[in-house]
């Protein structure tokens, strides 16, 4: 009579190949892998096992995770120290692993790139419509009053100069 294997078994399989799909879109953090398989109704024995299964695979890293995001935000989409370390927390990233990976972010750089972005084109209005418009979009990602200040200020003195 052939023995069966224990439930846990029968779902390791489906787990991981779930937890691969999962993983094919875009890195993830440990805590949104586990969070997706409970949500597919995997049991507890089954995630605990695909997880370390995929961090002696490397597939699963939150520094790793933690320095793609960063990046990745950095690059294509600049948010303010404040708001990428809000965003890793979300993910379920240790404090730790977060102020590490944040810690060589340049606001004031990171600030001028998106309002730039922003921007596209010249400077065609009054200085109070761009600080607003441009102002406003800056503190939305993140970055501070005073970091705002500056970038528009930097970004106002370029095109307009000091007329």
């Amino acid at each position: 009579m052939p023995q069966s294997s224990p439930p846990e078994e029968l779902d390791f399989g489906p787990c991981l190949e779930a937890a691969y799909r999962y993983l094919s879109l875009r890195p993830r953090s440990e805590f949104e892998v586990r969070t997706r398989l409970k949500k597919k109704g995997f049991p507890v024995q089954s995630i605990n096992r695909t997880l370390a299964e995929l961090r002696r695979q490397g597939y699963l890293d939150d520094a790793s995770f933690a320095r793609f995001w960063t990046e990745n935000r950095e690059s294509f989409s600049p948010r303010g120290r404040s708001l990428l370390r809000l965003e890793l927390h979300q993910k379920g990233v240790e404090p730790e692993v977060i102020r590490q990976a944040t810690q060589d972010l340049d606001d004031e750089e990171n600030a001028y790139k998106a309002a730039r972005k922003k921007l596209r084109n010249p400077v065609n209005s009054d200085y109070d419509t761009f600080r607003r418009s441009v102002g406003g979009f800056l503190r939305r990602r993140g970055f501070s009053y005073g970091v705002c200040q500056r970038a528009l200020s930097r970004i106002w003195h370029e095109e307009i100069g000091d007329s």
